[in-house]
């Protein structure tokens, strides 16, 4: 591991390089021509240290990225990220790439663009310091993770099935420790149907619909259950076309989080079957749970602890934690492969505008994921 870390610490500068331009490369998900030209450019440099390129063409948003790693061994490995981030074409004009106090600062930097970096520092380092890669490795980046995956997850799902474990290179959380565990997101909307009437003339030939959505409200807050680690939340509210009017529609968009497929199943029925409060209201339901949780189970737990005794033979004390976000490990996790979350870099801020990388460590980080191609079994 020692000589993985010095080779990889020699040649920060040029990870910095990287890193640099990646994150002057913008790639919002909604802005396909971005996103395409950033793809391309990240082919180009995993190319140029032996991967096999495969583009995969999305229509609706950029492309995938697909790299193929030969190895020694069976096993493959599945390095799991996504290009795309929440920032808006022309952030990177208003906040540019900078290093200052020893942090690496810019739209991106953190959520994941520093993740991108790790999984080619690692894989160069090994090839570089070993020779060759001891199993096969597969990068897959996607580009819409940040709006659903909804493109990309038959693609997650297909290429996790062939791997033994998944290196999720999303964000760590505080001081650099791991997920083993993840919330899974639903997402649902859930609308009322009353009957317009003239507010000063005929207000009692009308239903209310916000009235309606609004009993309905007090009910899906209710649902919340702190010791299941159940949340679900109203965040959007939308009703009526004029005050004189008795509004005739009005609808609620619903987040729901959840810690297991159990309470996902309970919650879902829940919410589906709410009935209407006043006499002659209807209620419409749309959505699902977008993304199973990501539960701890014994083969996470085994993955954690050959990373934790890599971290220790660089004389880090490696820790695991659990989080409410989502990530596409959520996806690989639940078809029953083995996944490991949190594996990019050490920093904060994601999706916000003092998003940061902390520069000192990304060696670690990047020697970290090797030692895990290399000792995963």
């Amino acid at each position: 591991m020692n000589d993985l870390l010095s080779h990889l610490k020699q040649h920060l500068p040029q990870g910095l390089w990287f890193l640099e331009q990646m994150v002057s490369m913008e790639s919002p998900s909604f802005d396909k021509p971005l996103v395409d030209k950033f793809v391309s450019f990240l082919g180009r440099q995993f190319n140029d240290i032996g991967g096999a390129v495969e583009f995969i063409p999305s229509e609706k948003f950029g492309n995938h990225l697909l790299v193929r790693f030969q190895g020694n061994a069976r096993g493959r490995i599945l390095l799991l990220g996504h290009t795309d981030t929440v920032w808006p074409t022309g952030e990177i004009e208003k906040r540019p790439f900078k290093i200052e106090g020893g942090r690496a600062l810019g739209p991106g930097v953190f959520d994941m663009k520093a993740g991108i970096l790790l999984m080619w520092m690692a894989v160069d380092a090994l090839k570089r310091v070993r020779g060759s890669l001891s199993r096969p490795v597969t990068v897959l980046l996607t580009s819409d993770e940040e709006v659903g995956s909804n493109s990309s997850r038959a693609l997650i799902e297909a290429e996790a099935s062939q791997c033994t474990a998944v290196l999720v290179l999303e964000p760590s959380l505080p001081n650099g420790v791991l997920k083993t565990a993840r919330k899974g997101i639903g997402r649902f909307t859930l609308k009322a149907i009353g009957k317009a009437a003239h507010a000063g003339i005929d207000p009692l030939k009308g239903i209310n619909a916000i009235e309606e959505i609004s009993r309905q409200i007090i009910k899906l807050q209710k649902m919340t259950d702190v010791a299941r680690g159940t949340t679900v939340t109203v965040g959007i509210v939308q009703g009526g076309t004029r005050s004189n009017v008795v509004p005739a529609e009005a609808a609620a968009e619903i987040d729901v989080r959840i810690t297991s497929i159990e309470e996902a199943d309970r919650i879902t029925k829940a919410i589906k079957a709410l009935t209407p409060e006043l006499a002659g209201a209807r209620l419409e339901v749309r959505g699902s749970i977008n993304r199973p949780p990501m539960e701890r189970t014994s083969e996470t737990a085994r993955l954690f602890e050959t990373a934790r005794k890599v971290a220790a033979q660089m004389a880090i004390d490696l820790k695991e934690g659990s989080t409410g976000g989502a990530s596409d490990g959520n996806l690989t996790s639940a078809i029953g492969i083995p996944t490991l979350d949190g594996l990019g870099a050490v920093g904060d801020g994601a999706h916000a505008l003092d998003e940061w990388v902390e520069i000192e460590s990304l060696p670690e980080r990047a020697a970290l994921v090797a030692g895990l191609i290399e000792n995963s079994e």
